[in-house]
């Protein structure tokens, strides 16, 4: 595994914990898309078939699928159960049809091979390009975030950016090139720059998280 990849890996498991430390210290779910994190259930289930078939790639790679799996499942009872009145889904009105549907289309359409498993995977990596919408939209309702909020999808944003030098990395060093997760993994990277030209200048300066009236 390269550098890249392992510290795409880290910023994605940062986003993660830095998510769950907002809802667990706050005790609210507030500002957060329950829509997202759906998104994400179905991304790593899809994406993570293998788990279920028997095949063995390594440890590390096992720990982090479980991982990802388990933990965006734990966040959704939290905003479900535990902290379901701190919700409003009022403002969490994204329609998921319009983001599944078109990548379930894309998967089918552009793919490996044309057997359950690879389709699947190549669903869940076009779904994740576009999962921080429901997020985004919230952002752009309320237009403004908790700091703790807005350091969450930087982490995803980095997570997600970190990816582009890998694929550089991996084609240079290994000859190898994805054009799907190469695609997907650009439009999902050009989606945070607004959310990123925010942030470094006003998040990181100590001013809070709001977008241009």
């Amino acid at each position: 595994m390269n550098i890249f990849r392992l510290l795409g890996d880290l910023a994605h498991l940062a986003s993660i914990f830095i998510l769950l430390h907002k809802i667990q210290t706050s005790r609210s779910c507030r500002g957060i898309s329950f829509k997202t994190q759906a998104i994400y259930v179905i991304v790593f289930v899809s994406r993570y078939l293998d788990l279920f078939t028997g095949v063995w790639i390594s440890f590390y790679n096992t720990v982090m699928k479980l991982f990802f799996i388990g933990s965006s499942c734990y966040i959704l009872y939290l905003m479900r159960v535990q902290f379901r009145p701190t919700y409003d889904p009022s403002l969490d009105t994204f329609r998921l049809e319009y983001l599944v549907g078109p990548s379930l289309v894309l998967g089918l359409l552009f793919n490996y091979a044309f057997v359950f498993t690879e389709i699947m995977w190549s669903f869940s990596i076009f779904l994740e390009a576009v999962a921080i919408f429901p997020q985004l939209f919230i952002l752009q309702r309320t237009g403004e975030a908790e700091s703790i909020t807005t350091h969450y999808l930087a982490a995803l944003g980095i997570y997600r950016g970190l990816y582009i030098p890998n694929w550089i990395y991996r084609y240079y060093t290994e000859h190898s090139f994805d054009p799907i997760a190469v695609f997907a993994g650009l439009v999902q990277t050009a989606l945070y720059a607004d959310f990123f030209y925010v942030y470094f200048t006003k998040v990181l300066q100590g001013k809070r998280f709001e977008l241009p009236a």
